[in-house]
């Protein structure tokens, strides 16, 4: 899956952020359980898909780290458009960034899905999350730097949040 073909949609970062931040430390291990369920086909396939969620969340930090911030808001659906202003979403990414200063490492993608239902901050949906530990110029501890993607009606992965934590 090349990355153009999963149309940036760019907005929940704080909802989705806080959200994903809450999720109860088991989940991972339900994860766990239900991929040893999985037959070797089906492991294969979510493989596949963590590597391609990976990939394309690796290209929206590099965006980002490139200072294009407003082009991935404006690759956005309108739904989300309408939730953060472009102005707003430049202006908090830009301030978070710049009080942690440069990327200097990123550390190995972990990969989360979350099932969300009507009724929450966040829109109903499957989302997958990728967190990867990036240490900044300005801080010696990692962060928790987390690309969010949801799969949206057309069945398309679309960016659906960007948060550092």
């Amino acid at each position: 899956m090349k990355f153009k073909s999963i149309a940036l949609v760019l907005a929940l970062s704080s909802a989705i952020g806080a959200v994903a931040a809450q999720q109860p430390a088991a989940q991972p291990q339900a994860q766990a359980a239900q991929t040893q369920q999985l037959t070797p086909e089906q492991q294969a396939q979510l493989a596949r898909q963590d590597a391609e969620m990976t990939n394309a969340a690796q290209q929206v930090v590099q965006m980002i780290d490139a200072n294009r911030v407003g082009e991935v808001w404006d690759l956005s659906t309108s739904a989300v458009k309408q939730m953060l202003p472009r102005e707003s979403f430049v202006q908090q990414v830009g301030a978070d960034r710049a009080r942690l200063g440069a990327p200097t490492q990123r550390g190995q993608a972990v990969v989360s899905r979350t099932q969300f239902r009507e009724g929450g901050e966040v829109p109903a949906g499957l989302y997958i999350n990728i967190a990867f530990p990036t240490v900044f110029a300005n801080n010696a501890e990692p962060v928790r730097e987390l690309v969010s993607f949801r799969l949206d009606e057309d069945q398309i992965w679309r960016v659906s949040g960007y948060s550092l934590r």
